[in-house]
């Protein structure tokens, strides 16, 4: 079956609101996202992790609409979300959604943002929703929805983001590097209701926090 989006749920508490989630071919769910899928109305299609987190309720009722169930022991290399990716990866959509909180471990977001930039996701359209916040991966261009007003940071992921131009935005770039570690991208603002973000070389995260 070709997959168009696939989600690809995280724990957590507060999450964003289900009319805020594209629609979705195929749902994978990362240990207790089972339960925040659940509670978004979403059928998990697989739910992968070492379900330490994951109510026994969410995997039952998962496991009867259908789930396929992943289980990996708690000892392992790679965190619940990162096995999830990799499921939804091997699925072969166009578009990766990872559907979070802003809540939890701050080691765990972090991981998890950078996450998103690996190269081994590369080939698709990588995103994801965090509480109220957006993040986009670019690796060649992008346009983003916004509105007017609202605040996009530009950040260089796994090395230099190089040749990068922007459109749509309060301050402009033309052509600049924004190194790793650096605020140089910060803090930017739309003008209207779509910005557009290319670059040369390198992967670019593109966070609009939301909420002020």
């Amino acid at each position: 079956m070709q997959h168009d989006t696939v989600l690809v749920v995280a724990g957590g508490g507060a999450a964003p609101s289900a009319s805020a989630l594209p629609a979705a071919s195929a749902v994978v769910a990362a240990d207790g996202g089972v339960d925040l899928a659940l509670g978004l109305g979403l059928r998990a299609d697989v739910v992968v992790g070492d379900l330490d987190s994951a109510s026994p309720q969410g995997i039952a009722t998962a496991e009867a609409a259908g789930a396929r169930i992943v289980r990996h022991p708690a000892a392992k290399d790679a965190t619940d979300l990162e096995l999830a990716l990799d499921e939804a990866a091997a699925l072969g959509p166009r578009r990766l959604v990872m559907v979070g909180t802003a809540g939890g471990r701050l080691d765990h977001l972090l991981a998890g943002l950078l996450l998103l930039g690996s190269e081994r996701y590369a080939e698709f359209e990588v995103e994801a929703l965090v509480g109220d916040a957006r993040a986009y991966v670019i690796r060649s261009g992008r346009e983003l929805a916004g509105e007017p007003g609202e605040l996009v940071s530009l950040l260089a992921l796994h090395g230099r983001a190089e040749g990068v131009v922007t459109d749509g935005l309060v301050f402009p770039l033309r052509r600049e590097t924004l190194l790793p570690g650096s605020s140089r991208g910060m803090s930017n603002v739309f003008t209207g209701q779509t910005a557009r973000i290319s670059l040369d070389c390198g992967v670019l995260l593109a966070l609009c926090p939301g909420a002020k």
